[in-house]
């Protein structure tokens, strides 16, 4: 597998997509299989994307809108930045699931159909990059039914688009098409495995909640009481304070955990009702066991270190060529200057290979031995092997 990690700060959409296509076409010596770009919500990504297209010729194309851009060399906002690959042993494809707000089923479906790996192949890997809309929400279900529209046989990672933590608008890109409330997929079909770890480093601190009653995003009721209650109680009871009318500096330090019987799903909480129901970054299934979870520094460093060697582990005896990382906005608000630090330990561990990434509205990691499906505040690392 051969690779290329670029970037721009240029402020035109058209100058930064023929930035980064020269780039890209001065360190590979052939036409990219695929190109994987992540983006600032400033740009106009139709003109990025038609650039990029013209200047480097990519086979498939295919990325998001994000919440913050790195690479190995460089972290920070209103950026763009792309992994391009290319490989004898490797086959790409891209698809697109439109209408996910209204029917999640169906749009897995639209984007399984473009799958080439259903059928027989000389391939022994399945894999999938998948990026969503995050606004549309369903996401968890999206992920749901693209494992029984494969019967199981990929792997998944990504994450939801972003746009800085606005929540007011995100897109996804196929080609060099935009697209909204909708998802798209880059198939990886391998000779070698690619290899996926998950970790989040949270930790549950307060009692178990039953989910009463949930809408959606909005989590209405916990154990019969309105949702707000159990965070007013529990910042009662740890000595913080939460002001309902602008929560979210305690939300970041106090989100939710979806107990899934070997560890928590982590869930944001946005936002405040008045009618004391809470609006959270993804759906809160009815009936689930929730916890409000507490985390630190160090464990979110942690959690990126468990998350690199899972992935390193699930590449067996392979060396890695080029990595992603995925990881929440709200996970670089928390944390401010020290996500520096958890990026670090992200380059730290995997050595000198290509890195790119972006913060993300929500992570997806489908694979063997994970968490499966849509998570907050989660490192997801994915690994390419030589």
């Amino acid at each position: 597998m051969q690779s290329a990690v670029v970037y721009t700060s240029l402020e035109n959409g058209s100058e930064a997509g023929r930035d980064l296509g020269t780039k890209i076409r001065e360190t590979l010596v052939d036409t990219p299989d695929a190109v994987i770009i992540f983006a600032s919500p400033k740009y106009d990504h139709r003109a990025l994307l038609q650039a990029l297209a013209d200047t480097c010729r990519p086979k498939v194309m295919v990325g998001a809108s994000s919440a913050g851009e790195f690479t190995r060399d460089v972290q920070g906002e209103g950026m763009a930045c792309a992994l391009a690959l290319k490989g004898a042993d490797a086959r790409f494809a891209a698809s697109v699931g439109r209408d996910l707000q209204r029917d999640a089923v169906a749009a897995a479906r639209q984007i399984a159909s473009g799958f080439a790996g259903h059928a027989d192949h000389p391939h022994g890997y399945r894999s999938a990059l998948v990026m969503a809309d995050a606004l549309a929400g369903h996401a968890e279900a999206l992920v749901d039914e693209l494992t029984v529209a494969t019967a199981g046989q990929y792997q998944f990672f990504g994450g939801g688009a972003g746009d800085n933590a606005q929540f007011q608008h995100t897109v996804v890109f196929c080609g060099t098409e935009v697209f909204s409330d909708a998802a798209v997929a880059l198939e990886i079909l391998s000779e070698k495995p690619i290899g996926i770890g998950v970790s989040h480093g949270w930790q549950p601190a307060s009692e178990a909640f039953r989910v009463t009653e949930a809408e959606g995003k909005r989590l209405i009721s916990l154990n019969g009481f309105p949702a707000v209650e159990a965070f007013q109680q529990h910042a009662g009871a740890t000595g913080q304070t939460i002001d309902t009318a602008s929560p979210i500096p305690f939300f970041l330090h106090n989100i939710l955990g979806i107990d899934v019987g070997a560890g928590h799903r982590l869930r944001v909480p946005l936002a405040v009702h008045e009618d004391g129901s809470v609006l959270c970054a993804s759906e809160v299934p009815v009936g689930s066991l929730v916890r409000i979870m507490r985390s630190s520094e160090h464990s979110a460093i942690d959690a990126a270190e468990k998350a690199t060697e899972a992935a390193l582990q699930g590449l067996r005896s392979h060396r890695p060529k080029a990595a992603l990382f995925f990881d929440c906005v709200a996970t670089r608000l928390r944390l401010g200057d020290q996500f520096g630090f958890e990026l670090g330990a992200v380059k730290d561990r995997l050595g000198d290979i290509d890195l790119a990434g972006c913060n993300t509205h929500g992570q997806i990691a489908r694979a063997s031995g994970q968490f499966d499906g849509f998570h907050n505040c989660t490192a997801v690392v994915c690994i390419f092997p030589e």
